[in-house]
């Protein structure tokens, strides 16, 4: 079988391509692994509102179970409640069951260690090793071995909201926001976490359904976000993703905010206040050139990383760095958490906004936003990689980058999930690398399709 684990765990259409099958599988292979280190290795799962968690939370614990783990079941919680609560329960590992900001007949899972991070590629690929033998081993786990399940739902979310005021810093007496849960897992904790800390909620995005999860809501469609926040005279608004893992907001004007301007607001306001350590933010190949330059002017440095919140996590580590995060508003705050973290992104900008004394549309229009232009190029899979071996493809990208000199750039990665290659243009004239970005996938895909 190919690989499994993609950037961000296992994904897929549940019951079709992520199936029970997998997730009982992927529950036994994560005990074997784990195992060698602890006897009975303890799991505590969490998820969002799909339709399909429950027939793939059920599957993965009865995996676990069955070679001799145990359970503890958080319920319907954010991804990033799951790495925090994992060094709460002193548990060995963490699963999430969840796709994300994607449509609602996806799904995924994703583990986290005892520590609240991602699993190193190594440890993936021996959970890998295992599902290739095809081999069932639960034979020879019975009666006393198998696992046991502790369900943990109220507590577990009583527990991260208590943890996310604590970590606000501040009070937001006076305040007025909207919050958009995406109909998904922060549709419970995010307005009992900002009620606490005193401001006026008005909340949407807060009726799950099992289908409508990302449906026309949430960080990837805040039209209807940036409407009520003008309508009711909002100081801001917060729009999450289905796992609440990332946030974009919406400043009082019904403006977008992305990661780029949310992550510039949060370094000023650190930078001021002697929290940024080494003035150096984390950010990926995707984040605008107007948030660099942004950046600089405040005496600030970005580095910058491939695509995908584990390289931006990967990178701090390694720097020192304590804020970093991604366009897309995967936020990470390593002084406060181990991921990206959607509701406690938005706590952290609302401090800053309340420090810098300022309002959000005038620290957000610090910013100048070069204009970005993204096409796919469709092409074999077995091709994704091999755009730069092509004569033609690769002397039309230098001469694209010679066009544009500094006021622009070309960005050309694979996708990681599909048989695509991603044409990225960046410059002043939105006319001129639109042309030059549809030019070049198209040449993509005549070569490599």
């Amino acid at each position: 079988m190919g690989r499994i684990f993609g950037t961000d765990g296992v994904r897929g259409v549940a019951n079709t391509e992520l199936t029970a099958q997998l997730a009982f599988r992927l529950g036994m292979a994560g005990v074997q692994v784990l195992s060698r280190e602890k006897a009975k290795p303890v799991f505590l799962i969490g998820r969002d509102t799909r339709i399909s968690g429950d027939m793939l939370e059920d599957a993965l614990s009865s995996g676990i179970l069955s070679m001799g783990g145990d359970v503890i079941k958080a319920g319907v919680i954010p991804t990033p409640a799951v790495a925090h609560l994992v060094k709460d329960y002193k548990a060995d590992a963490g699963v999430v069951i969840s796709a994300s900001h994607n449509p609602f007949e996806y799904n995924g899972i994703k583990f986290f260690n005892g520590g609240g991070f991602k699993l190193d590629d190594a440890i993936e690929d021996e959970i890998e090793a295992i599902l290739e033998r095809e081999k069932d081993e639960n034979e020879r786990i019975s009666g006393a071995k198998l696992g046991r399940t502790v369900r943990a739902e109220a507590e577990a979310a009583r527990s991260y909201v208590d943890f996310l005021v604590s970590s606000a810093g501040v009070g937001a007496e006076g305040m007025k926001l909207v919050l958009d849960c995406a109909n998904g897992a922060a549709y419970d904790v995010a307005g009992r976490v900002f009620q606490a800390l005193g401001a006026e909620v008005v909340i949407m995005g807060n009726a799950p359904d099992g289908r409508n999860i990302n449906a026309a809501c949430g960080s990837t469609h805040p039209e209807a976000l940036a409407q009520m926040v003008v309508r009711e005279g909002a100081d801001m608004g917060l729009a999450f993703d289905g796992d609440a893992d990332r946030l974009i907001a919406i400043d009082e004007k019904g403006r977008i905010v992305d990661g780029d301007k949310i992550m510039y607001v949060c370094a000023r306001a650190m930078k001021m206040n002697g929290e940024l350590d080494g003035e150096l933010v984390t950010a990926t190949v995707m984040s605008n050139m107007g948030f660099g330059k942004a950046i600089e002017k405040i005496g600030c440095k970005v580095q910058y990383t491939g695509v995908g919140d584990r390289y931006v996590l990967e990178q701090m580590l390694k720097t020192g760095s304590v804020l970093g995060g991604e366009q897309s508003g995967h936020i990470i705050f390593l002084k406060r958490s181990t991921t990206g973290d959607g509701i406690l992104a938005g706590l952290q900008l609302m401090k800053s906004v309340a420090s810098l004394g300022m309002k959000l549309s005038e620290l957000a229009d610090h910013v100048t936003v070069y204009p970005q232009v993204l096409k796919n190029a469709r092409v074999r899979n077995e091709n994704k990689e091999r755009y730069m071996d092509d004569k033609l493809v690769r002397d039309e990208i230098v001469k694209m980058q010679e066009d544009m000199a500094e006021e622009g750039r070309v960005l050309i990665r694979p996708s990681g999930t599909e048989p695509l290659v991603r044409v990225m243009l960046e410059g002043r004239d939105i006319k001129k690398i639109t042309c030059m970005a549809e030019k070049l996938a198209e040449l993509i895909t005549e070569k490599l399709g």
